[in-house]
Order: structure tokens, then C-alpha cells, then sequence
């Protein structure tokens, strides 16, 4: 098992991009992808000089005809001639053809396993015998075989890109909806690569769900080894949306496997201007980046840990804390005045006061106080440091919290927790790597048969919301895959409001999928084929829809990844061709082509009739 406290990148082979390599020994690039029509040759290259000058190593772009990839040619050729070289990638779906085009004039080529030479999803049942599938094994071969002959012929490298999204009938009639699914659709390709000995190949396995993309992610790099493999890996969270949500939701995703030491490129989607996303994308790759190097964490792996399962660790019942519970959040405010963080029902489950607890309190709130002045008082739970266990020991409160760092959990400390059932403790780390230091508190724990819930400590000093979104959401990542948190504590020192690190605290357990408390948006970026103004569009289903808690919608550019990406959404609103737009409830499609300047009511009359729909509080 790979050593889970310590930061460390994973070794990989080389990949050859035009003049920007990635993999080995090569910082990890970053990159976005253009939203103006390829047809378009000033659109797109003004549009590529904005990402690039953002910091774009590497820029994409939709390529769903051949007209679109033989006008790669004008686009590179103009960004050339003024010297910028930074490598172009081709993205393409449904048409081999196209690829083969696109090879041609583009330093890279992205194709999607799910509809290279199979058909479009269309989530039907399809039996096949093991000859009929094998059979479908060689026509996918064949063909891409010429396609990489191409491509080796013109030093051109390849992405094999799959999506949670568009994966095919014929996978999903052999392997299901699973992450294993992902795996085998992308492994099909690359085993022809390695056969072949064609080695300028990057993978990506994404989707929308959070946990099923780290999953995916952390199974290929598992069969990949097994199977003698080192290939590069592109990170990506899919549809992740805009603003807060698209920020912690990349950031938690794509964090959780940079922490693993995962990833040789990155790109974050955010449903905003393409160069907005190359920021973010810096600021999370350098944060953990920075970890390297730092003073070893002498962790000790729980032999019976399976970061594969990404299965919740099982913990005692400790009031409304671990056992079948959603993770808490805890506040920090001395004053205890616990206003909702988002002007939603998103208020902390405890706020922590410190030494003293507040004159005035708000009714039905929870209140944490130091030890010394707790006094026993209804609805208030002592807090202990880790020094003091043997107070612990005598405090008679039927809910405790005790900060706790990984080098104080001795011998007497595990021996309270196994003995008293009604603490929980709270993890802090001063370590460069926090996650790997909180980690090994837990691991330490499970090897000593305890099952003390764990709510995770997190302190910061930010001015910026942005800067607080990307490192707690990168830090609580792996943390919430591994199946660790029962909680989040999270602590800015800088001039931000309180109430913006409570929503983000928020934001990080809905986007991990361990609680909902807001509605759930499932918004692509945009790419040259978005055939509508896919921020206004958002803006306004967000503003006729925000107060819908728990209820997730699909707001989709195309059909690429559309009904694929939104399957586990309630409704689903996606671009059906030019100024048109077809709505999904679940799966099915129930209206197609609906003019765009009447979808939205459209949507919020489709959700009302589903009895879905409730009046603002």
C-alpha cells in the first residue's frame, strides 16, 4: 500500500506535447479549454491569448466536425505568428473521423473511450455473448489503430479522456454504472497503447460525483500498476458549477488526489470565463505542491484500511455525532451569535465560544466552552486540550470535545477513549501536511480498536473567500474519501466573515456527498458547442431554485456529457441545438427543442408539477 501520510508525486513515463512536456519530473500544467465556436479563427485565438496569458499551459478545444478540426490549422498557425507555442488539444466525441483530422494540426487529441467507435449512450441493456463482445474489442482495435498511426507519424500526443458521463451501453451492459466500468473503458485503450508501444498518452477518468471520481481515479491507478503501467494523469472534476460550489467542488476532488500524490495535469471546469479557471487551478496545484518535502509523519497504515472502498469508518454514536449521523459543523464565535451562513438553513450545529460562554444566546443552538468555566448549563458540552485527559476522565457531560494532535494520542489518551463513549475528538495539525498528519490520527486510532468520532480542525488566515475555498476544500479531501470525518471545524484569522467559512464548511460536506443543505447544481463549463449563454442561464435557474434544499439540477451545454453527467440529477435542462433546449426529469427526457427564452419557466413549471417545487422561507 502506498504510503498514506507523506506527501510525495507519483512516478511517472513522459508525455510529449509540442514543446511543453508533462509527466516525470515536469511540474504539474494546467490548462483550460475555449468556449467560442472553432469555426471561429479571431473568437478562438483571442479567447486562447486570455487563457494563456492567465497561465495556461496547455488550451482545448472543441472539435465536433471536421470543418472545426481542419481549422485548427488557422488557429494554431495565427497563434504562432506571434510567437506563443503554447500546445493545442483537440477535444472530440462521437466521430474517429474528426480525431484523425484533428491530429493533424493539434499538439494533442482527446478522445472519449464512450463514443469513439460506440454508439451515443442511450442507457439501454444490450446482452452480448463473450465472442460478440470480443468482436466489438477488435472493431474498436482496428480502427484505432489507424488513428494512432496518424498520430505517431505527426509527433502528435493523445488524451484518452472518459467521462462518468458517456460511458457506453457496451460498457455499462458489461461492467455497470461502477467505478470499475470507468476503469475498463479507459484500460481497453491503453493496453492497444502499450501493445503498440505508442507512449505519448495521458489519461483522465472524471464525472460530476466527487467521490466517484477520486474513487475511479485511485482503481486506475491500482490496475495500472498491476498491470505495469505509469502513465500521466490528467485531474478533473466534471459539471462542477460556478462561484463557491465550483471552487470547493473542484478543489475537494482534485485535492483529495493531489494529496495521493496523483496528477500531472489539471484543469478545473468552472461554468464561468475559461481564464477564470486558470487561478484556481494554480492556486490548488501550488498548495499542495508545497507540501513536498516536509518533515516525515511516522504513521502507522491500519492493516485493514482499503482506500478503494471509500467505505465511512465505523464510529460510536455520540449524541448527534458519528455512528449513522451526517458530519457537524463547529463555528468559532465568541459572541455565539450563530447568524446562517448563506442565508439558507445553514447554521453551525456548534458553536465554539472559547473561554467564556456568550450573555446572549440564540435558542436551540449548541454551545461549546472551555472546561474551566463550563458549568453544566443545558445544551452547552465542555472542551478539553489534549492535555487533559485525567479532567476528561472526571467531567461527568454526556457530549465532550478534546482537541487532540496526533503526537499527544498516547497510551493514556487511547485508554480514556476506549473507556468513556461520550467524547469526540477534535484533530488539529500544525504539520505542512495537515491531511497526512490527520490521517495518521485516525489510522492510529482504528490499529487501537477505538471508535471516537473525529471532526477535523482546519485554521487559516485568509483575505480572500476564493483562497479559503481552494486550501480547506484541498485539505478536508482525502480526509472525506477515506470515509475519516464525522465533522468539520473550520478557523479563518483573516478579515473574512464568519458566515463565509461556515458556508464553506458546508460547501465541502456537500460537495464530498455527506450532506446536503442546499440545492445541488450540476453545471457544465461551456465548450464551442454550448449553444446558449450558459451564465445567464445559471444565474437565472439559481435564482428561481436556491431555496429547493436537497434537490439537484442539471444545467448542461450539450449532449455530450449532458444526460450522462445529470443522471443521478432530479431535472435536467440541456442544450438541444441552436436557441434550443430539451428538459429532463431523471433520465428521461420529457420535452425536446424548447425555445431557449422560455426553458427556464419551462423547468421551474416541470418541477412544480412534480411536486418538488416549495415557496422560499
Amino acid at each position: 500500500m502506498k504510503d498514506l501520510f507523506n506527501y510525495r508525486r507519483r512516478e511517472t513515463s513522459v508525455v510529449n506535447i509540442g514543446a511543453t512536456p508533462l509527466g516525470g519530473v515536469y511540474p504539474i500544467r494546467v490548462q483550460s479549454m475555449t468556449n467560442t465556436p472553432t469555426q471561429d479563427t479571431e473568437a478562438c485565438v483571442k479567447q486562447a491569448e486570455k487563457i494563456i496569458a492567465a497561465g495556461a499551459d496547455y488550451v482545448r478545444l472543441t472539435t465536433q466536425g471536421v470543418r472545426e478540426a481542419e481549422n485548427l490549422r488557422n488557429i494554431n498557425a495565427a497563434l504562432r505568428s506571434q510567437g506563443i507555442m503554447t500546445p493545442l488539444v483537440a477535444d472530440v466525441h462521437f466521430n474517429p473521423n474528426v480525431a484523425d483530422v484533428a491530429a493533424l494540426y493539434a499538439e494533442k487529441v482527446r478522445i472519449n473511450p464512450g463514443n469513439y467507435v460506440d454508439a451515443a449512450r442511450t442507457f439501454k441493456k444490450i446482452e452480448y455473448t463473450d465472442e460478440e463482445y470480443a468482436a466489438e474489442l477488435k472493431r474498436l482495435r482496428e480502427r484505432f489503430l489507424s488513428f494512432l498511426d496518424i498520430c505517431r507519424a505527426n509527433h502528435t500526443a493523445i488524451r484518452i479522456g472518459v467521462n462518468h458521463g458517456s460511458l457506453s451501453d457496451r460498457i455499462m451492459s458489461r461492467y455497470g454504472d461502477t467505478p470499475h466500468g470507468i476503469v475498463e473503458s479507459c484500460m481497453e485503450f491503453l493496453r492497444i497503447c502499450r501493445e503498440t508501444g505508442f507512449d505519448d498518452v495521458v489519461i483522465s477518468v472524471k464525472a460530476s460525483n466527487t467521490a466517484v471520481m477520486v474513487q475511479s481515479v485511485r482503481l486506475l491507478v491500482s490496475v495500472m500498476e498491476q498491470e505495469g503501467m505509469n502513465y500521466p494523469l490528467h485531474l478533473g472534476v466534471t459539471e462542477a458549477g460556478d462561484g463557491e460550489d465550483g471552487r470547493v467542488k473542484s478543489a475537494l476532488g482534485i485535492g483529495a488526489l493531489l494529496a495521493d500524490g496523483y496528477g500531472d495535469t489539471v484543469r478545473v471546469s468552472l461554468s464561468e470565463a475559461p481564464e477564470k479557471e486558470i487561478p484556481v487551478a494554480r492556486k490548488l496545484v501550488d498548495y499542495v505542491v508545497s507540501r513536498e518535502g516536509h518533515m516525515p509523519i511516522p504513521g502507522r497504515t491500519y492493516p485493514g484500511f482499503d482506500p478503494l472502498a471509500m467505505s465511512a469508518r465505523e464510529t460510536w454514536n455520540v449524541g448527534n455525532i458519528g455512528g449513522g449521523n451526517v458530519p457537524v459543523v463547529i463555528s468559532f464565535d465568541p459572541d455565539g451569535a450563530a447568524d446562517e451562513a448563506d442565508g439558507t438553513s445553514c447554521r453551525p450545529d456548534y458553536i465554539y465560544t472559547g473561554g467564556s460562554l456568550p450573555a446572549v444566546r440564540r435558542p436551540g443552538q449548541a454551545y461549546m466552552v472551555d472546561y474551566p468555566a463550563w458549568t453544566g448549563e443545558e445544551n452547552t458540552y465542555p472542551v478539553f486540550s489534549y492535555d487533559s485527559a485525567d479532567e476528561c476522565r472526571r467531567c461527568r457531560s454526556q457530549l465532550k470535545f478534546m482537541f487532540m494532535t496526533y503526537v499527544a494520542l498516547d497510551d493514556n489518551v487511547m485508554s480514556l477513549l476506549r473507556e468513556d463513549r461520550s467524547i469526540v475528538l477534535i484533530s488539529q495539525s500544525n504539520h505542512p501536511n495537515r491531511p497526512g498528519e490527520h490521517r495518521a490520527l485516525v489510522h492510529e486510532l482504528m490499529n487501537g480498536g477505538c471508535k471516537t468520532p473525529v471532526v477535523f480542525f482546519q485554521h487559516y488566515a485568509e483575505d480572500e473567500a476564493e483562497d479559503l475555498q481552494i486550501k480547506a476544500a484541498a485539505d478536508m479531501g482525502a480526509l472525506v474519501f477515506d470515509g475519516f470525518c464525522n465533522g468539520i471545524f473550520l478557523l479563518n484569522g483573516g478579515s473574512l466573515p464568519r458566515t463565509v467559512t461556515d458556508s464553506v464548511a458546508f460547501a465541502i460536506l456537500q460537495a464530498g456527498r455527506l450532506r446536503m443543505t442546499k440545492t445541488e447544481y450540476i453545471s457544465c463549463p461551456g465548450c464551442g458547442r454550448t449553444l446558449y449563454d450558459l451564465e445567464k442561464t445559471i444565474a437565472r435557474v439559481k435564482a428561481a431554485t436556491c431555496h429547493l434544499k436537497g434537490l439537484k439540477i442539471g444545467i448542461m451545454g450539450c449532449i455530450v456529457n449532458g444526460p450522462g453527467e445529470m443522471a443521478d440529477a432530479d431535472y435536467g435542462y440541456v442544450g438541444a441545438g441552436r436557441g434550443k433546449i430539451s428538459l429532463y426529469k431523471g433520465k428521461v427526457c420529457v420535452e425536446k427543442n424548447i425555445p431557449e427564452d422560455m426553458a427556464v419557466e419551462k423547468l421551474i413549471q416541470l418541477i412544480k408539477d412534480n411536486g418538488d417545487y416549495r415557496l422560499a422561507d
